[in-house]
């Protein structure tokens, strides 16, 4: 019994610190939001098929920054025509600590975080209108780790688009669903290597 519990006790511990380990200074993550969900703010709500495809360096523990591409479809509820939206740009991200500012660490699996992006971004309509704008964002997640390198994400985010031109500021709050896969710098090396 008693091998039980230390042997318990000692593979938490494993994960805790392999957890912590994968957001240190000098590794990767690469990853996808996969599904995404619109609350529109001035448009009506409705639903995105969308392709978030992002990459980001640990400059610290616990902060990445990176970049993003953004394809996809959107349709809004209202009778509105289908869009396709793209962008491209910059995004940091910053991990909170257990317990930091009153965050715990829920089911000891995961972290939570902060993200903002910024970049170019605009969107085409089936009727022929378009635009180009600033694309930004900003807003909170939670990874779950489902193994020690591949953590599966939800993401709350105000996102907005100042259109150059006509068409002035378009917001919304989508909510996200996607993956990320952390990988330290030797393992990142090597997986580079592979490919090329």
């Amino acid at each position: 019994m008693k091998k039980l519990i230390l042997t318990g006790i000692l593979a938490v511990a494993g994960l805790a610190t392999t957890m912590n380990a994968q957001i240190q200074k000098g590794n990767w993550l690469v990853g996808s939001s996969l599904i995404s969900s619109n609350f529109g703010l001035n448009t009506g709500g409705g639903y995105n098929i969308a392709l978030q495809p992002k990459g980001a360096y640990f400059i610290e523990d616990n902060v990445a920054i990176g970049g993003y591409v953004d394809l996809g479809i959107n349709k809004v509820t209202n009778g509105s025509p289908t869009e396709f939206v793209y962008g491209v740009g910059g995004l940091g991200r910053y991990y909170l600590s257990p317990g930091e500012k009153g965050v715990d660490n829920l089911l000891h699996h995961g972290r939570w975080f902060l993200e903002g992006n910024v970049g170019i971004g605009g969107r085409s309509v089936e009727n022929g209108d378009s635009t180009t704008g600033l694309d930004f964002g900003a807003g909170p997640g939670y990874s779950y780790f489902i193994t020690p390198n591949i953590g599966l994400e939800g993401l709350v985010k105000y996102k907005g688009r100042a259109g150059f031109g006509s068409e002035g500021l378009n917001s919304n709050i989508t909510f996200n669903l996607g993956f990320s896969i952390y990988l330290p710098t030797s393992k990142a090396k090597q997986v580079i290597k592979e490919v090329q």
